[in-house]
């Protein structure tokens, strides 16, 4: 999956989808662009971006690669290695309609800012599980998405 970091005159942005209602597998919910790995991606980098292409036409030339946050098991058993870039401010997403219901921005300074997260408890087949949640306005980002996005704050509070 990729974590799209868009630089913007008022600051950079999070790059992240709205999945379809209709998927199979976390219909609806937000998270980034991203699917699995297929036997021609010869990286996680390399899947991030052709899944990127195929959900939101994001052209390669379009994202500069930095690195992999730590892969995540998610609930659901997957595991997801994010690849983080910074996106071409220029980028103009096209929603595969299949896949993709929106694209939208978040400011980094708004995930940064540790008021912002929560942990909420849900409960997953019969199990009570504690997920992060940040509470950002028009949509819900939680679960793996809250988590990765925590990752990422993390990782550069590390390294400022």
């Amino acid at each position: 999956m990729l974590v799209g970091l868009v630089p913007r005159p008022q600051g950079v942005q999070v790059l992240l989808t709205r999945r379809t209602e209709h998927l199979r597998h976390h219909g609806g919910q937000v998270g980034f662009p991203g699917g699995r790995i297929e036997p021609r991606d010869r990286t996680p980098a390399m899947a991030a971006m052709r899944e990127s292409n195929e959900e939101i036409a994001l052209q390669r030339e379009q994202a500069q690669m930095l690195g992999y946050l730590e892969p995540f098991l998610t609930i659901t058993s997957f595991r997801v290695t994010p690849v983080v870039a910074v996106v071409d401010p220029a980028f103009v997403p096209v929603a595969d309609p299949s896949e993709v219901a929106d694209v939208f921005e978040v400011p980094l300074a708004f995930l940064m800012d540790s008021a912002n997260l929560r942990k909420v408890e849900m409960d997953y087949r019969g199990r009570v599980r504690h997920v992060f949640e940040y509470s950002w306005p028009a949509q819900r980002i939680w679960g793996a998405t809250a988590a990765i996005l925590y990752n990422l704050r993390c990782r550069l509070e590390q390294t400022s």
